[in-house]
C-alpha cells in the first residue's frame, strides 16, 4: 500500500529531448510533478515542441533556463531554479529527486515512494570528505575548494591549467566559509523537501552561492556540503545507478544490459543510450504486479563492472585491434601464448625443422622475418588470420605480424627460425616477451658460408656483416630489459655436445614428455670446418662468436647420433 511520501522530479535536460518527453510523461502518469529545466543553448524550435508534446500534462512544468557547461556553476544555477519551480508549485511534495534527460526509471513510482515512506526523514545523497575518500578522478581534490578557477576546463585549458600552476606557485588559497565542510558526491540525490527548502532558504545562501561559483565543478559539491548543515539523517548513497570507468566518464547503458538493470534493483539508471529501444519500452510500461523487489543494489553488479573496467584497462593479452591499440609498455602480456625462437639449429641440423616438428608434434616454421618472404611451415602461402607470406606487409609492422601469428594461432606453440640474416626490427620485442624462447648456437651463420661455393673474399665480407649484427642481437637478449628465456651456446661448444642442450630445450617446449625423442637430428659434416675460420682470421676476420674450433683435425660427422646411443 503506498505511503504518505510523494516524490517530484527535477530534469536537467539538453539532448534526446523525445527520451525525456517519455521519462517525464511516464512520471507524470504516476501522479508525480516533473518540473524540466532546458539548457539554454537548446534552439527555441526544439523547446517549443518540447513544451508541445507535454503540454497536455499540468503536472509537466519548464523552469527558468541556463546556459549549462560541465563544471561550472551553471548546473548548480539551473538545479536551484527546478527545485524552487517544484517546491513552490507543489507543497503537498515530500521529497525531491534530481535525474537527467539521459535517466530511466527502472522501478514503478509506487515503489519508490514506498521506499521513501518508510525512510521518511532520510536525504539519500552521495556526500563524502576528500580527505577521507580520494575518489575524485583528474588531479583536483582538496584544492578545488581552495583555489579559484575562472576559467572552462574544456574549452580553456591551457588558460585552466596555467592559473591552477600560478595559484599553486604563489601559494593563494580561498577561505572557506564557516560552517561548511566540503564534501563531494554524484549530483543525482533524492531529498526531503525539509532539507532542500533549508538549503534554498538559508540566510547564508547568498555567501554560499558566490563561494560555490567558484568552486571546480560545483554540481559535484554544492548540494553535497550544504546538505551536511540542514540534514536529520543522510544515507551517503544515490538511488540512482550510475557507473564509471577508470578515466571517470560514465558507462552507458545500452539494450542488452537490461538484465543487468533489473539486477540492481536502483529505482532509476543513467547513463541510457537515446537509441535503446527495448530498455524505454521495457522499463516504461505500465507497472503490473510482479514480485516484492529488494533494496536498492547497485553492489550487486559491482563486480561485472570492475571486470569490464580490467578488461579495458588491461584487455586480453596478445589482442591487439582497432578498438584496443594500447601504448607501448600498457599492454597485458605482448603476446598470447608461448612460442620458441631458434637460431642457428637449422645451420647446422640437416632438416631441423621436420625433426623439431615430429619431436614437440606440432608445426614449425622457417624463418619468418627472412628478407625475401615470409618462411611459413610447409611452404605455405597464407597462414591462420589471412597472413601473407609477402615480406613487404610483414615488415610494415613486424610487431603486429609476430603478435597477430601467435594470437590466431593460440592452442598450438609457435616455433620458427632467425638469424642475422633476417630483419632485426623484431628483436627488442622478442627479448622483452616473457612468452619468448629464445635459443641460440652464436656463429651458426658461419657453416652456410663454410659450405656454400661463394668466393672466399665474398664470404670474409658477409662473415664480417653477419657477426656485426649478431653481435648487437646478442648485447640485446642479454640486457637487464630482457625478460625471455634465453639461452646461448657458441658453436664449438654446442658442437661438442648437442644432445645436452637439445633436452633441455626440448623439455621447456614440452615438459609433460615422458620419453626422449626416437630419433636425434643429424648434424652437418663439419670437417674442415676450423681451416675455414682460421682463413677468415687469416684474412683479418675474427669469428669470436664461433668460438674455439681447432684449425685442424676434423669435427665428427655425426656426435649427437653417438650420444643418443650411449644414453640407449
Amino acid at each position: 500500500m503506498q505511503g504518505v511520501a510523494r516524490v517530484g522530479f527535477l530534469m536537467l535536460c539538453h539532448t534526446a529531448l523525445n527520451r525525456a518527453a517519455q521519462v517525464a510523461r511516464h512520471w507524470a502518469a504516476a501522479g508525480a510533478p516533473v518540473v524540466i529545466h532546458l539548457d539554454a543553448r537548446v534552439a527555441a524550435p526544439q523547446h517549443a515542441r518540447l513544451a508541445q508534446t507535454l503540454a497536455d500534462l499540468p503536472q509537466v512544468r519548464f523552469s527558468r533556463r541556463f546556459s549549462c557547461e560541465w563544471g561550472t556553476w551553471s548546473l548548480v544555477a539551473a538545479t536551484q531554479a527546478a527545485a524552487g519551480t517544484l517546491l513552490a508549485a507543489h507543497p503537498e511534495v515530500s521529497h525531491v529527486y534530481a535525474a537527467s534527460g539521459s535517466c530511466l526509471p527502472l522501478r514503478p513510482q509506487a515503489e519508490l515512494e514506498d521506499w521513501l515512506d518508510a525512510h521518511p526523514d532520510t536525504d539519500f545523497i552521495e556526500s563524502v570528505t576528500t580527505e577521507d575518500v580520494g575518489w575524485t578522478v583528474g588531479g583536483i581534490d582538496v584544492e578545488r575548494f581552495t583555489l579559484r578557477f575562472p576559467f572552462s576546463w574544456r574549452r580553456q585549458r591551457w588558460l585552466f591549467d596555467r592559473a591552477v600552476e600560478v595559484q599553486r606557485r604563489l601559494r593563494l588559497h580561498r577561505r572557506i566559509p564557516a560552517g561548511v565542510v566540503p564534501h563531494l558526491g554524484s549530483q543525482w540525490w533524492c531529498l526531503t523537501r525539509a532539507t532542500l527548502a533549508a538549503i534554498l532558504g538559508d540566510p547564508r545562501r547568498a555567501e554560499f552561492d558566490r563561494y560555490f561559483a567558484r568552486v571546480w565543478i560545483p554540481d559535484e559539491s554544492y548540494f553535497q556540503s550544504l546538505v551536511r548543515r540542514h540534514s536529520r539523517r543522510i544515507e551517503s548513497r544515490s538511488l540512482t545507478l550510475s557507473k564509471f570507468d577508470f578515466q571517470g566518464k560514465p558507462h552507458i547503458f545500452y539494450d542488452d544490459h537490461l538484465q543487468l538493470l533489473r539486477r540492481s534493483d536502483c529505482f532509476v539508471a543513467r547513463k541510457i543510450w537515446p537509441e535503446a529501444d527495448r530498455l524505454y519500452r521495457v522499463f516504461l510500461a505500465p507497472a503490473g504486479s510482479g514480485p516484492e523487489r529488494a533494496e536498492p543494489n547497485p553492489g550487486k553488479i559491482d563486480q561485472l563492472f570492475s571486470r569490464a573496467v580490467e578488461r579495458r584497462t588491461k584487455g586480453r593479452p596478445g589482442l591487439y585491434m582497432q578498438s584496443r591499440f594500447p601504448n607501448d609498455g600498457w599492454e597485458n602480456g605482448k603476446t598470447a601464448a608461448p612460442y620458441a625462437v631458434f637460431e642457428g639449429f637449422a645451420e647446422v641440423f640437416e632438416d631441423w625443422e621436420g625433426w623439431l616438428a615430429r619431436a614437440i608434434g606440432g608445426r614449425v616454421h622457417g624463418h619468418l622475418f627472412a628478407p625475401g618472404r615470409v618462411q611459413f611451415a610447409g611452404g605455405e602461402r597464407i597462414w591462420n588470420g589471412a597472413l601473407s607470406d609477402s615480406a613487404p606487409l610483414r615488415d610494415y609492422n613486424p610487431r603486429m605480424f609476430l603478435t597477430n601469428l601467435v594470437w590466431n594461432t593460440r592452442g598450438e606453440r609457435q616455433c620458427f627460425q632467425f638469424g642475422p640474416a633476417d630483419r632485426q626490427d623484431i628483436s627488442w620485442f622478442m627479448a622483452t616477451d616473457p612468452n619468448a624462447l629464445i635459443a641460440v648456437v652464436s656463429g651458426a651463420w658461419a657453416v652456410p658460408l663454410f659450405r656454400a661455393a661463394t668466393p672466399f673474399a665474398g664470404a670474409r665480407k658477409a662473415a664480417a656483416a653477419l657477426q656485426k649484427t649478431e653481435r648487437w642481437h646478442l648485447d640485446v637478449l642479454r640486457s637487464p630489459w630482457t625478460k625471455a628465456r634465453v639461452r646461448i651456446w657458441s658453436l664449438a661448444d654446442f658442437a661438442e655436445n648437442p644432445m645436452e642442450p637439445l633436452q633441455t630445450i626440448l623439455d621447456e617446449i614440452t615438459p609433460r614428455a615422458q620419453r626422449r625423442p626416437a630419433e636425434a637430428p643429424r648434424l652437418v659434416d663439419l670437417a674442415g670446418f676450423g681451416r675455414f675460420l682460421q682463413q677468415l682470421r687469416n684474412e683479418g676476420m675474427q669469428p669470436v662468436l664461433t668460438g674455439d674450433f681447432p684449425a685442424a683435425g676434423p669435427v665428427p660427422a655425426d656426435p649427437l647420433r653417438r650420444a643418443a646411443g650411449r644414453a640407449g
